[in-house]
C-alpha cells in the first residue's frame, strides 16, 4: 500500500494545530489524519522546550539578582559608616575600630541578616511564577489556582499576625540600622543593656546584672540607643557654696584634658558647660566628654578618681549633707527630786 499525505482543510488545520500552525503538528496531522496524535506531538515540541526556557531565565534571573543584592548591600554598608560619622570623630578615631571590632560585627549582621531574607524572598517570587508559567505552558488553567493562593493567603495573613509584625519591625530595625551588635539600648524601664543578637523575629540583649532579655521585634515601640556611632560622659560634680566656683571649673577642665591627651577613646576636646544646679548642699558643674561607643562610663569613673585627687591637692571641698535636729526630753512628776523644767530642748548639728 503506497504511502501518502492526507489532504487537511485549513479549518481542520486550525482547530487541531492552533493558529501558529506548529510544522509538527501539521506533519502528523497530515501523516496519521488522527488529531489527537497530532496534539501530542504538538505538544512534545513545544511544551519541553518552553518549560526548558522558563527554568533557564527563571534560574539565570535568581543568580543575577541574589548577586546584586548581596553586592549592593555590602557597598551600602562599606560606604554608609564614614558618611554617618563626623569629620572631627573621623580623624581622631582609629582606622581598626571604624572598621573591625564591634562595628564590623555589627555591619556584618546587618548584611547578612537583610540578604538572607531579600535573597529568600526574590527566590521565592521568581520561581512561583515561573511555576505559574510552566503550568501555563503545559495547558493547565493557572485561574483557579491564584483565586486558591490568594485565599490562603488571606488565611495566612490572619493567623500570623503577631509573626509578620515582627519580622517587619526587625526588616525596619536593620535597614535603619537603629541599634546593632554590642550598643546599649533602652527599651523600656525594665529592658536595658547591650545588644547580644538581632534578627529578624528578636532582639537579644543582656541588663548590666547578667539578665538576658528575648524581645519580639514587633513589641518595641522605642528605643534609646546610648552608643551609636559615639558617646557622651555627662560629668556632674557638686562643690561647696563658699568654693570658688571659677577655681573648681579650671580645676576640672584640667583634669579632662590631661586624660583627652593621654586616652584615644576620648574624641574631642571635653567641654565645661558650667554651673548646671544649685542644690541644697552645694553647687553642681556639668562638664561633658565625648567618646567611642560605649566608652562613657570606664571614662567616668576615671575621670571622677582625677577630679578628687584635684580637689584634695587644691583645698576644694566637696558637700556633704547637713541637718538640724531637735530633741525634747519627757516632762518628770512633780515634786520629784533634782526636777528638771517640764521640757528640754537641745540642738545638735550634724
Amino acid at each position: 500500500m503506497p504511502f501518502f499525505l492526507a489532504q487537511v482543510s485549513e479549518e481542520r488545520l486550525l482547530r487541531v494545530c492552533g493558529e501558529e500552525r506548529a510544522p509538527g503538528c501539521r506533519a502528523a496531522l497530515e501523516a496519521t489524519d488522527n488529531a489527537q496524535l497530532a496534539q501530542a506531538v504538538k505538544w512534545l515540541l513545544d511544551a519541553p522546550l518552553a518549560i526548558l526556557l522558563i527554568i533557564v531565565v527563571a534560574w539565570v534571573a535568581n543568580r543575577l539578582t541574589r548577586r546584586v543584592i548581596k553586592r549592593g548591600l555590602r557597598r551600602l554598608s562599606s560606604g554608609g559608616l564614614r558618611e554617618r560619622l563626623g569629620s572631627s570623630v573621623r580623624r581622631r578615631t582609629p582606622v581598626a575600630f571604624l572598621e573591625t571590632g564591634e562595628t564590623s560585627m555589627r555591619g556584618e549582621q546587618r548584611i547578612e541578616a537583610l540578604t538572607s531574607v531579600l535573597r529568600s524572598a526574590t527566590t521565592f517570587f521568581i520561581w512561583l511564577i515561573a511555576s505559574f508559567m510552566i503550568l501555563g505552558a503545559v495547558g493547565v488553567n493557572i485561574a483557579p489556582l491564584l483565586a486558591g493562593a490568594g485565599v490562603l493567603g488571606v488565611a495566612l495573613g490572619f493567623g500570623s499576625q503577631k509573626l509578620v509584625q515582627d519580622f517587619l519591625s526587625g526588616m525596619f530595625i536593620l535597614v535603619e540600622d537603629q541599634y546593632g551588635v554590642g550598643d546599649i539600648v533602652d527599651l523600656d524601664l525594665e529592658t536595658t543593656g547591650v545588644v547580644e543578637a538581632v534578627s529578624l523575629r528578636t532582639t537579644r540583649l543582656r541588663s548590666v546584672d547578667g539578665t538576658v532579655w528575648h524581645v519580639p521585634n514587633g513589641e518595641i515601640r522605642r528605643v534609646g540607643n546610648k552608643s551609636q556611632h559615639w558617646s557622651r560622659a555627662l560629668m556632674d560634680v557638686e562643690v561647696a557654696y563658699g568654693t570658688d566656683v571659677e577655681q573648681a571649673k579650671t580645676v576640672m577642665k584640667n583634669a579632662a584634658d590631661e586624660m583627652w591627651r593621654q586616652d584615644t577613646a576620648i574624641l574631642e576636646e571635653p567641654e565645661m558647660w558650667g554651673v548646671q544646679n544649685l542644690n541644697p548642699n552645694g553647687v553642681q558643674l556639668r562638664l561633658t566628654i565625648k567618646t567611642t561607643p560605649n566608652e562613657q562610663f570606664r571614662i567616668s569613673r576615671a575621670l571622677l578618681q582625677e577630679i578628687k585627687a584635684s580637689f584634695d591637692r587644691e583645698g576644694i571641698e566637696i558637700p556633704f549633707p547637713q541637718q538640724t535636729v531637735w530633741h525634747r526630753g519627757a516632762a518628770l512628776p512633780n515634786g520629784a527630786a533634782g526636777s528638771a523644767p517640764a521640757a528640754q530642748e537641745s540642738e545638735q548639728q550634724a
